[in-house]
């Protein structure tokens, strides 16, 4: 009697915009070749990127946790158990569900015993997944604070009338700082939003993404504290 191989899906995901294409690919080249070492026939790779596993708003995630339910495949590979879920309490809901669906989740590089060491180790890893990822976030949060507090730029969209210099710190724009003073000189006279638009539209001045100044826009940046200090 023949025994059918088992079936296997691939799950390959990184966290951010920052991390190259080539992290997907090495994700999947050892996961399948931990496949053809072990017998499975891979049959579909599930990919998100620049998502991070603390969320549940994973599309190719969410999608492969939905196939599972249709019996179309035996087992999940993932690089790392951290790949899958970076919370304990996450990846018990999971894997709860895909094995309520018949389907096991293995890591390609992480040797797990399937006897009771294999659960001790496997919680293990879970737990430093979710204090490496509590404790990067913590370091992140407070060199942004560090960097806001002495003026250095962080990442997102620039102010209207800044500009980004070469060690990272805002400087005034030459050309468009003018207008900030006289913005806010005008406000202070009591011009309307309506004044400030039309007058900003006149000399033709444009937002940080090229379009017309709205409403929206003069208001954030006379309520934002970075122009005033």
């Amino acid at each position: 009697m023949e025994v059918l191989a088992m079936t296997a899906v691939i799950y390959a995901r990184y966290s951010t915009d920052s991390q190259r294409e080539e992290s997907i690919e090495g994700q999947i080249r050892e996961c399948t070749a931990y496949a053809e070492k072990n017998g499975f026939t891979v049959v579909k790779h599930y990919i998100d990127r620049a998502v991070s596993a603390k969320t549940d708003n994973r599309p190719q995630f969410q999608q492969m946790i939905k196939d599972s339910e249709r019996g179309i495949f035996d087992v999940i590979i993932v690089w790392k158990l951290d790949r899958f879920a970076r919370n304990r309490y996450d990846s018990a809901r999971y894997k709860t569900q895909l094995k309520r669906n018949g389907v096991k989740l293995v890591s390609a590089t992480e040797v797990i015993s399937a006897g009771p060491e294999g659960i001790i180790l496997e919680s293990v890893l879970e737990g430093y997944a979710e204090y490496y990822s509590a404790d990067l976030s913590e370091k992140v949060v407070r060199g942004m604070t560090e960097n806001a507090l002495k003026g250095i730029y962080n990442g997102g969209t620039i102010p209207f009338g800044y500009m980004i210099d070469e060690t990272r710190h805002y400087q005034p724009d030459p050309l468009l700082a003018p207008y900030v003073e006289q913005t806010f000189q005008k406000y202070a006279d009591g011009a309307t939003m309506t004044d400030l638009r039309d007058w900003l539209k006149a000399h033709n001045i444009k937002n940080s993404m090229g379009g017309e100044m709205s409403y929206n826009t003069i208001q954030r940046m006379l309520s934002n504290r970075r122009y005033i200090g």
